[in-house]
């Protein structure tokens, strides 16, 4: 396995870990919502968290696939996911 598809490995796995975590609370935010007024304040930025994990694990999950296929299209695909690393970790920075 290449250098390459083994970072991209690990990014995988960590932006799935991550949006497996963020759809959960979610969920029990979501349920939790009316029992508990001060967790609906919180729901529209857990949201926006779990989509931005959830596009970029799709993102590299993509990047993963055309790593280990050797596709033509592999180097864009990293391209996207490193572009859309980046963009993820600007956004929460301050």
């Amino acid at each position: 396995m290449q250098p390459l598809a083994i970072i991209t490995g690990i990014l995988l796995g960590t932006s799935a870990a991550i949006a497996i975590g963020l759809s959960v609370v979610l969920f029990l935010f979501f349920i939790l919502a009316d029992e508990h007024p001060r967790l609906a304040s919180e729901f529209g930025a857990l949201a926006i968290s779990t989509v931005i994990f959830v596009t970029l694990t799709a993102i590299c999950a993509t990047s993963f696939f055309a790593t280990i296929r050797k596709t033509s299209w592999r180097l864009v695909a990293q391209a996207s996911m490193w572009l859309g690393l980046t963009v993820t970790v600007l956004y929460y920075l301050p």
